[in-house]
């Protein structure tokens, strides 16, 4: 649990909204209502504590004995009962829940789904890369070696100790959000799964984390997007103890991907329902591709700079001195992606220490 969704990386474009009370509850700061998305498909908000996000967006499928539903939230009681009192508008029961697709570890998307699971009975389907981060993730026998790998990454990017030693375990306070959960099924690339009436088939689309998923029903023309592709923001691509090498390459290359699909409809997990993926992805990418040009120039400007002041320098969506610590360091890590990126297509170079430097 070393860095949070958030909304440090902001756009200001707005992709184009398929349901205008969803997307004014959004700019509002409202909670938007459980609506019935098309037949025998619900989307029901869940509240999340301590998050700009506010909710996370879980989709209820109906078939033949129950719901499967995409994500959960996190594990308190108003996610809980949230949950509980959006199924019922449904018409539906939790005990009715038989699946839980969770599309990525992330604790406003996985961490109810262990409690739903007691209560249920329902299985967890959750991609490999993502289950085998879950150890080192979220049990207490190995949060101390994730911290001290954390901190030893900041310090490379030439964090000061303290501040290193403060960041790296800030993501703790929110870890009893979380019901440690082992998936039942592992769910790969390509595979459809089993829900009686619906065609649905994963995606695997790492960048945010090394194992989301989406879900897409091309009969139906709908992509349950996740984090990967959202209406307003931008979602944390970060280099982190638990990332891939270059997650920045990984998810540029899964966005271009998703932009192949004909989809009608994007269902993602934070803010609204929108309807312009193949434009929304081409405005992602060019934030990114803009985003590397600004670090490189910066890089360019200086002989050797750390990742931290380079950080500290770059264009965010509020000063660098009012974000939040525990931002700060995902901003740090999200700019460490970009100068990776860079390095591997040879723009950059590292001089390896502590801390390491940037150069042309």
């Amino acid at each position: 649990m070393f860095y949070e969704r958030g909304t440090i990386d902001d756009v200001n474009n707005l992709a184009n909204p398929a349901n205008l009370a969803q997307r004014d509850a959004w700019l509002d700061k409202r909670l938007p209502a459980v609506e019935q998305v098309r037949p025998g498909l619900w989307s029901i908000p869940v509240p999340i504590p301590i998050n700009p996000l506010r909710y996370v967006l879980v989709y209820a499928l109906e078939h033949p004995g129950g719901v499967t539903i995409i994500d959960a939230g996190w594990n308190t009681d108003e996610a809980y009962d949230a949950l509980t009192a959006g199924l019922a508008v449904a018409g539906y029961q939790l005990t009715d829940v038989k699946a839980i697709l969770v599309t990525h570890i992330h604790p406003d998307h996985y961490g109810l789904a262990g409690r739903i699971r007691e209560a249920t009975g329902a299985w967890i389907g959750l991609h490999p890369a993502d289950a085998r981060l879950l150890h080192g993730r979220y049990d207490d026998s190995a949060i101390d070696e994730l911290i001290a790998r954390e901190r030893a990454l900041l310090l490379r990017c030439g964090v000061p100790d303290l501040t290193a030693q403060e960041l790296a375990g800030a993501s703790m306070i929110i870890k009893h959000l979380v019901t440690m959960a082992a998936p039942d099924r592992l769910i790969e690339d390509g595979q459809t799964l089993d829900i009686p009436g619906w065609n649905l088939r994963a995606l695997w689309t790492p960048g945010h984390s090394p194992g989301h998923l989406c879900f897409t029903d091309p009969d139906r023309r709908l992509l349950f997007s996740g984090d990967h592709v959202l209406a307003k923001i931008t979602p944390i691509v970060a280099v982190h103890p638990q990332s891939a090498p270059n997650p920045l390459a990984d998810y540029l290359d899964a966005l271009r991907s998703v932009a192949k699909l004909d989809i009608a409809e994007v269902l993602p997990a934070h803010e609204y329902r929108f309807t312009d993926l193949a434009d929304r992805v081409d405005y992602v990418v060019g934030h990114h591709e803009d985003r590397l040009t600004e670090v490189a120039t910066l890089v360019g400007e200086s002989d050797g700079v750390t990742c931290w002041d380079l950080a500290s320098r770059l264009t965010w969506s509020r000063p660098w001195e009012t974000i939040p610590p525990f931002m700060q360091r995902s901003a740090n890590n999200e700019t460490l992606a970009h100068l990776v990126w860079l390095e591997v297509k040879g723009d950059l170079r590292r001089t390896p220490g502590e801390p390491d430097l940037w150069r042309r």
